[in-house]
C-alpha cells in the first residue's frame, strides 16, 4: 500500500478511480483509498498541501507515479477527460507523457513493455 499526501483526498481518489478504474474503498474528507487486485493507494489530507512545481529541478519531488498504458494517445485523452492536465514541458518526447493530476501532482503514462 502507498499513502499519498493530498489537499483533497476524496477528490484525489475519485480522479484515480475514474482514470484507473480502481474501486474507491474508503472516502472521507480527511482520507480516501482506492484498491485493485490487492494493491491500495491512500490519500491523506495535509492542511496547506502544495504540489511540487513542474518542472522544477530545485524543488522537492514528493512522489511520482509511472502508469503503464497500451496506447499513449488514448490514455492521455482518458486522463485529461478525467481531470488531468498536460504541462508544456515534456522531457520524454514520444517515449512517455507527463500529466498533472487535479491537485497538481505530476505522474507519467508510459507504453506497456512488450516483453
Amino acid at each position: 500500500m502507498v499513502n499519498l499526501d493530498s489537499s483533497d483526498p476524496a477528490g484525489h481518489a475519485a480522479f484515480y478511480h475514474e482514470a484507473l478504474g480502481w474501486e474507491v474503498t474508503h472516502s472521507q474528507p480527511e482520507y480516501a483509498m482506492i484498491s485493485s487486485g490487492g494493491v491500495s493507494i491512500g490519500f491523506g489530507l495535509v492542511e496547506g498541501y502544495r504540489p511540487p512545481s513542474w518542472p522544477d529541478q530545485t524543488g522537492d519531488k514528493r512522489y511520482h507515479l509511472d502508469l503503464y498504458v497500451d496506447d499513449l494517445a488514448a490514455a492521455e485523452e482518458k486522463f485529461v477527460a478525467a481531470g488531468a492536465s498536460k504541462p508544456a514541458f515534456q522531457p520524454g518526447g514520444e517515449r512517455w507523457v507527463v500529466l498533472l493530476d487535479p491537485i497538481g501532482q505530476p505522474f507519467c503514462i508510459c507504453p506497456r513493455p512488450q516483453s
